[in-house]
Formats: structure tokens, sequence, C-alpha cells
């Protein structure tokens, strides 16, 4: 009989079968496959922690918000927040199922080219675009937002080379009701300085301008901001061609939108407070189609959506790697993934499942990540039964910014696995060596003794 392991005896408080402020408890959900394969034979195969996508979770979120959106109005189109995930494996299910590319910088801009992305299904947002890039995305037909005025004299320098003017849109910030207002991106719509930069480009005749694009946050839990949103672009659009007697061929919405996962100071879970992708959709469809366009003039909708449609096709599996308890008698358990490769558990409560049914006693348990940080937290307070070494838990939905925003900080970035429709696991990034790290450094050679 094996010798059980020794854990200091600790007094906690403890009611049983008791309702909380969110009811009676529930059992925890064990998470013991992905698409059909075992999640301990994915961590067997590929190392722990691992990063683990569906493909076809990302298919079926993307088509069923194309749907929503579709079916509300007939011109709609898609572009791909490559910020959100940059794997190229990811960004091409999406271009297969139709999407555009929405990018933020040239390197995001050189990921869209290799990626096989014409320069007119290619929207560059972002405030700084470098003059020599933006003379390169000019004859490539890139749909270019301008952000500011110095970016706008650029593009009209540029222009004064060319034999037609360049086909252009214009970011624009407004209130919709919701706060902190962005008011950072582009040119203000509630001040009249959006318009006066609508009347520069007609007036210096370099520049054409043919669409409105705004963004109005992120992580975005109130339609109406939404609905405020596109109704102010929609009258804005109307106005230019009014006014200047220019037609508006395309209002780019953004994203932002929320996906499931729950925030911290959230009191529900996400999957109950957040709108679904057809509350955004009844929203922004609505306005424009009241705005008063006549049926033969709708402008195109387009939507950078990112967040919603690839987080909750992604996974964490990682490994228990040591257990204590705090002073104050609070379980603790360590893991092999930190916030170094789950940047989003500063902002989400994301839930955390064992790849097999645990029994025991639940008790307020804090489980950090392997950094030599203090604010290494994955879950700073969830309910969970003791766990023994070794043992593999699931984080989810974290398929959105985790693989943009990591960093190799004291820990090597894990593999990551795309499972296809077919059932198939492939490894669409290898993990990291110390050559991959130290590959890039040159030692001086007075360094070498």
């Amino acid at each position: 009989m094996a010798k059980k392991k020794y854990e200091r005896p600790t007094i906690i408080r403890h009611i049983s079968d008791l309702a909380d402020k969110f009811g009676r408890a529930k059992k925890l959900r064990a998470k013991a496959e992905i698409d059909g394969i075992p999640v301990r034979d994915l961590v067997r195969q590929y190392g722990s922690p691992l990063f683990v996508f569906s493909e076809k979770s990302i298919r079926r979120s993307y088509r069923d918000a194309l749907r929503s959106f579709a079916v509300r109005y007939p011109k709609v189109q898609f572009a791909w927040s490559y910020k959100t995930n940059y794997l190229d494996a990811i960004c091409r299910i999406f271009h297969q199922e139709g999407s555009w590319a929405e990018v933020v910088s040239e390197y995001e801009y050189e990921m869209a080219k290799r990626n096989d992305i014409s320069g007119e299904k290619i929207i560059y947002n972002g405030p700084y675009k470098p003059e020599p890039v933006l003379r390169s995305v000019v004859h490539e037909g890139v749909r270019i937002h301008i952000d500011h005025y110095d970016e706008l004299y650029a593009l009209e320098r540029i222009g004064a080379e060319q034999d037609h003017p360049i086909e252009v849109g214009i970011r624009v910030n407004m209130d919709t009701g919701i706060y902190p207002s962005w008011d950072r991106f582009g040119f203000n719509l509630d001040n009249g300085e959006a318009m006066n930069a609508a009347q520069r480009i007609q007036a210096g005749g370099k520049l054409k301008l043919t669409g409105l694009h705004a963004h109005i946050g992120t992580f975005v839990t109130e339609a109406s901001a939404y609905k405020n949103e596109a109704a102010k672009l929609a009258a804005f659009s109307r106005a230019i061609e009014k006014d200047l007697g220019t037609t508006v061929e395309y209002i780019d919405v953004g994203g932002g939108f929320a996906s499931i996962n729950t925030l911290h100071e959230q009191y529900s879970p996400g999957t109950d407070m957040n709108p679904s992708i057809e509350v955004y959709a009844d929203a922004i469809t609505s306005s424009i189609l009241e705005a008063g366009f006549s049926p033969d003039r709708l402008p195109l909708l387009i939507l950078e959506t990112g967040r919603a449609l690839i987080d909750e096709a992604g996974y964490l599996l990682c490994t228990v790697v040591g257990n204590k308890r705090l002073p104050n008698g609070n379980r603790t358990i360590i893991v092999d993934a930190g916030m170094n490769i789950l940047f989003t558990s500063f902002w989400y409560k994301h839930e955390v499942m064992p790849a097999e049914e645990k029994g025991g006693m639940f008790e307020e348990t804090v489980i950090y990540g392997p950094l030599c940080m203090n604010i290494d937290v994955i879950r700073p307070s969830i309910k969970f039964p003791a766990m023994d070494l070794g043992d593999v838990l699931v984080i989810h939905p974290v398929g959105a910014y985790n693989v943009a925003q990591w960093m190799q900080f004291i820990r090597m970035r894990p593999a990551v696995v795309l499972i296809g429709e077919n059932g198939d696991p492939d490894i669409i990034r290898e993990a990291e060596t110390i050559d991959t790290v130290k590959g890039p450094e040159r030692l001086p050679d007075r360094l070498r003794q």
C-alpha cells in the first residue's frame, strides 16, 4: 500500500450543502478531452504547458457570427484582427472562411502578405504608419484608415506623385455612452474635427474619402454603445454625401465584442452577463438601416471582430507542480503555466477544470503560476478540491491575445497544437528552446574570455 503524503493539519471553517450568493454549489466540471482527444494524451505527446486550439470551434464561431449579421444586413464583410492571434494557421482558417485582414503595424501587414492576402483585402489601422510603409501599401491598394493630420499630410505628399487620388478612410472617435471613452485614436466626431478632416481631404484633391472607421473599446458589454456608434457613423456618412458630394462606400465599426470570459469585477459568469453576437448584430444593423440610406446605396458594413471569434476555441493545458498553504490557511496550487503565457489572467476569471474527476472537500484556493513573481496569479480565488502532483488542469477560454502578447520571461513559451476538423492534432508552433531565445543575440569577442 502506497504511503500517503503528509500535510500539516489546518482548521478551516466549512459549511456543506448550503446556498451561497450564486445559489447551490455546483460540482466541479472535469474536462477530459478536447474534440475527442484525451487531454492527458495531448500533454503526454506535446508537453506541458500546452496551448490547444479547435479548428471546428473557430469555423463554427465565424460562421455563426457572419450569419447573425448577414441575415440582418445585405452587405457584410469581416476582417480578422491580426493582433488578436498572430499564428498563421489561425489566420488562414479565417481567411479560408472569407475574412479579410485587419492590421495595425507594418509587422502585421507583412504577416498578412505572407498569408497571401491581396492589398484590397487588407485594412491598415493604427496611430503609427511610417511613411515608407504608406508608400508601399498605397501601391498595393490597401485600405488605409487615417488616424491624425500628420498621417493625412504624409498621404497627400504620396498622392501628389500619383496620377489619381488615393482612396482612404478616416478613423473617428465619439461619445457612445460608455466610459472611459476611447478618444485617443482618430478624429473626434462630436466636436466637428472629423468633418474638418473630411473637408480637408476633399479640398486637397490628392485623396478620396471612401470609408469611415471607429473602434469604441475592448470587451464592450453594452450593446447600446454599438447602436450609438453605428447611428453616428451612418449620420456622418450621410452628412459627407450631402455637404461634400462624396459617397462613403463602407462603414467599419471595428471590434471589441465581449467573449464568454468573465471579468474579475463581474458578479455573475460571462456566459450569463455578456451579450451574444446576435445582440450586437441587432444593435449595429438596425442603426444603419434606420439611417435613411436608399436600398441601392447601402454602405458595406465591415467588422473587425477578433476576441469573440477565437477566445472560446483556445485551451491552455497545464500541470500541478506544487501545493502549499498560505499563512491565512488558504490552499494554493502551483501550476507550470504563468502570466507570461496567460496575460489575460489579469482581467479574466478563466474557468479552470481538472482533466479528471476530483473528489474531496472544496476550499478557497489560489492558483499560482511558476514564475518567481508575486503577480503570477492564474486565479486569485476559486473553490477547488485538493490536487495531486502531476494532475492536469484545463484553462478556458484563452484563444484571444495570449499567443500574441506572451513572452519568454523566466520560462520559455510552449508549443501550440491545432486539432483539425478531422480530429487530428497538428503542431502549429514549436515549443521554444534556448537557441530560439538566444539566436538573435551577438556576443562581443572581448566578452568570450
